[in-house]
């Protein structure tokens, strides 16, 4: 017996091998991840679900980015034992991907750079590189289609929205069944897991919702109806894909920046639906008066509030509203419209986010 009572609470070394995975069954593992700087082994947990039946491999991460956990909260919920039954395939679940960032509450690895843009990685290179060559190797190409979960980043939240390449009939067909009301169509920048997996043959879509630090209730209620969703239309679990009553596809955004320093007073909420010139946020003094010549911040274009900062004090040229575009007046309308009363994932939704800025008539 240990004489150190934490060391036997450490996860038992376990090799990673799918066919370790009875079939109906489910493993724990513990995939080793580099060494921290006190020289103790980093290891990265997954659980692995597998159906009766055969199927795809379908991987679902979180926290790539250490400090956004929205994600680890949903994967955490779906890995209660009992919770998510694969009927067909095999499930691969990472609440957290990036461990050494998530033991610091950081976005980015001790040695500074971004997990999420050195995808596929290198077994020689930078610590990031040769973390994101083992990730790659290790999980993603054991996955047939991923799913990645992130939030905004600090000081941010995110209206809840799939991002995805919708060129790839795949994958657009995976971000539609996921079902949130907003899908932004893009590539991913290169170095991305997203674009990454998906270049080698993997689907990889990923939902970027609230801010990071926090275990949004709503969140992750959209994560895990999305989760299901995606595994239902793979065939992966029986029942019916669940969607809002409507979804839109954005393929322009344009993030609106403070043109003067000071205090700002919200106009608007994550999610609202804007029109062209409307007022977004007006600079104003810690006292309350508007700086004179301050013309108040307005939406280039009609369309969504897909993000927002959440500290009302800035400086020239810091990111104010992130603005998706909607050319459509019916469209805007129909996504009004279904906002009305509370019982709804979206409008709750809304309401939640909502609750950490403060909206004021301009």
């Amino acid at each position: 017996m240990s004489l150190n009572p934490a060391r036997e609470m450490e996860p038992v070394d376990r090799s990673w091998n799918l066919d370790d995975v009875p079939v109906g069954g489910s493993e724990d593992f513990w995939l080793p991840m580099g060494e921290s700087y006190t020289g103790i082994r980093l290891q990265i947990p997954i659980r692995v679900l597998r159906g009766t039946q055969p199927g795809p491999t379908v991987g679902m991460t979180a926290a790539l980015h250490g400090d956004e956990i929205n994600g680890t909260g949903a994967i955490r919920e779906l890995a209660v034992p009992g919770r998510l039954k694969p009927v067909r395939g095999t499930l691969i679940m990472v609440p957290v991907l990036n461990v050494a960032s998530f033991d610091r509450h950081s976005r980015y690895l001790p040695d500074r750079r971004d997990l999420n843009r050195s995808f596929p990685g290198s077994p020689s290179g930078s610590s990031a590189a040769r973390v994101a060559h083992e990730i790659f190797r290790s999980i993603v190409r054991h996955c047939d289609y991923l799913i990645d979960l992130h939030t905004a980043a600090v000081r941010r939240t995110n209206y809840p929205q799939v991002r995805a390449d919708m060129s790839n009939p795949t994958v657009a067909a995976m971000a539609t069944a996921f079902g949130t009301e907003v899908i932004v169509d893009c590539t991913g920048v290169p170095g991305t897991l997203r674009r990454e997996a998906t270049k080698i043959g993997c689907p990889t879509i990923i939902l970027e919702g609230g801010e990071v630090w926090k275990v949004e209730p709503t969140i992750v209620d959209v994560a895990v109806r999305g989760i299901e969703n995606v595994l239902r239309h793979l065939n992966v679990i029986d029942g019916e894909i669940v969607q809002p009553d409507k979804q839109v596809t954005l393929t322009r955004t344009s993030w609106v920046r403070a043109e003067y320093g000071g205090f700002l007073n919200f106009h608007v909420r994550p999610g609202d639906v804007v029109t062209a010139g409307q007022p977004l946020a007006t600079n104003t003094d810690l006292l309350g008066g508007e700086l004179p010549g301050a013309e108040p911040l307005v939406s280039p274009f009609a369309g969504v509030v897909i993000g927002m900062t959440t500290i009302p004090s800035v400086a020239p040229g810091q990111p104010v509203c992130h603005i998706g575009r909607m050319r459509a007046k019916d469209e805007r309308n129909e996504l009004r419209q279904n906002r009305k009363g509370d019982e709804t994932l979206e409008s709750r939704t809304v309401e939640d986010l909502s609750s950490n800025v403060r909206v004021v008539q301009p």
